[in-house]
């Protein structure tokens, strides 16, 4: 475990991300003090954490369409349905899926990400983004570095300020994959509705819950080296890989898919 980052317990005193996205996602995994802070964001809120699950489901199906048969998703949050392994293991029946959370309630509810279909695996790792050499040694556990990975960062990064190092992170973790992964990526931006995003930040802030919404230039440079799949970087209703046209709904999260040359 790398020093300087503890390995989190249950603290129903203060708000954590992952249970207050749980909030506005309408689940049940929360405290008062997440749903005091969930209470407080505009309603635009609820809009980007659902476009944000969406933009996954999507996202994945696409890749094992691909034929992409293993993922290493981080930040997995507390379990809704469908989760990834479900979207993936219905195309490729024989997946790999390794969950990562550092929110202990999501360890709670880890058989629910456990539950694979009889021909893949599935498994679950306590650690935090932080910690991404930890992270990589266990998922070697059960992926093939030897092949394509998808690594999956949904509504995370946002969540790491510049001096948490996010774009040497993700370095980090691209550059343990081989040639022809995936990184799936979305992200809170500061530019779109920048209003509504200094609100959202001051919320959280209230919560002792640190944010990092940047800009379209900012969240393109963690896809530095990288070949963008069309349609490129674009707000997450807006991504689509399928004959369906994309949506118009506003948004002021950013998305997209990329593959590691």
């Amino acid at each position: 475990m790398t020093a300087g980052v503890p390995r989190p317990t249950i603290d129903t005193s203060n708000p954590h991300p992952a249970r207050v996205y749980d909030w506005l996602l309408g689940g049940k995994d929360n405290y008062p003090v997440d749903e005091a802070v969930g209470e407080k964001l505009p309603p635009e809120a609820k809009d980007a954490a659902r476009q944000n699950r969406a933009f996954m489901n999507r996202a994945v199906a696409w890749l094992a369409s691909q034929g992409v048969d293993q993922f290493l998703d981080i930040g997995t949050g507390i379990p809704t349905a469908p989760n990834l392994h479900q979207i993936v293991q219905e195309v490729v029946p024989s997946a790999r899926v390794v969950y990562t959370d550092n929110d202990p309630i999501v360890l709670r509810h880890a058989e629910a990400l456990l539950v694979s279909s009889s021909e893949g695996l599935t498994d679950y790792i306590q650690a935090d983004v932080r910690e991404p050499l930890e992270i990589l040694e266990h998922a070697r556990g059960l992926l093939d570095f030897e092949r394509p990975i998808a690594l999956s960062l949904i509504a995370l990064m946002h969540f790491l300020p510049d001096d948490q190092d996010p774009y040497g992170i993700v370095s980090t973790l691209i550059g343990a994959l081989p040639s022809g992964s995936h990184l799936v990526l979305s992200h809170a931006s500061s530019d779109i509705y920048p209003e509504l995003a200094e609100r959202v930040t001051a919320e959280y802030a209230k919560g002792g819950i640190r944010l990092g919404f940047r800009t379209r230039t900012e969240v393109a440079r963690f896809f530095d080296g990288l070949d963008l799949v069309e349609p490129g970087l674009v707000t997450a209703p807006g991504w689509f890989k399928a004959t369906a046209r994309p949506d118009a709904e506003g948004s002021g999260i950013y998305a997209a898919v990329a593959r590691i040359p």
